[in-house]
């Protein structure tokens, strides 16, 4: 059984940051790409940013400048550095994982989601 456990949601006030964190647990053996989505009430859940086993970062373009994405393979995480948030990042952020299982097999996995608000 694998899981991703997201961490360091909260309410922000418009400009500040937050930085969100993601740790895979359970009988893996490798992670690969990992990514950041979001979904906001009414809307389709949508990418923000995904990594590769590499460190090669893909941003969707309201991400790009204002957020980072980063992580540590030692320890199956990944992060989601948030600035200049603004009232239209209010969402619920979900982290996703291509993971290589001990049993030698890929699973996608999805966390539960960690909500974000930005708000005055």
């Amino acid at each position: 059984q694998v899981q991703l456990v997201e961490s360091g949601g909260g309410l922000v006030q418009p400009g500040g940051s937050l930085r969100l964190s993601c740790a895979a647990s359970g009988s893996i053996r490798a992670t690969y790409a990992m990514g950041w989505y979001r979904q906001s009430p009414g809307k389709q859940r949508e990418l923000v940013a995904t990594i590769d086993s590499s460190g090669m970062a893909n941003y969707a373009d309201s991400a790009k400048g204002r957020f980072t994405i980063s992580r540590d393979n030692a320890k199956n995480t990944v992060y989601l550095q948030m600035n200049s948030l603004k009232p239209e990042d209010t969402a619920v952020y979900y982290c996703n994982a291509d993971i290589l299982l001990m049993t030698i097999r890929v699973d996608n996995v999805w966390g539960k989601g960690t909500l974000v608000t930005v708000s005055s």
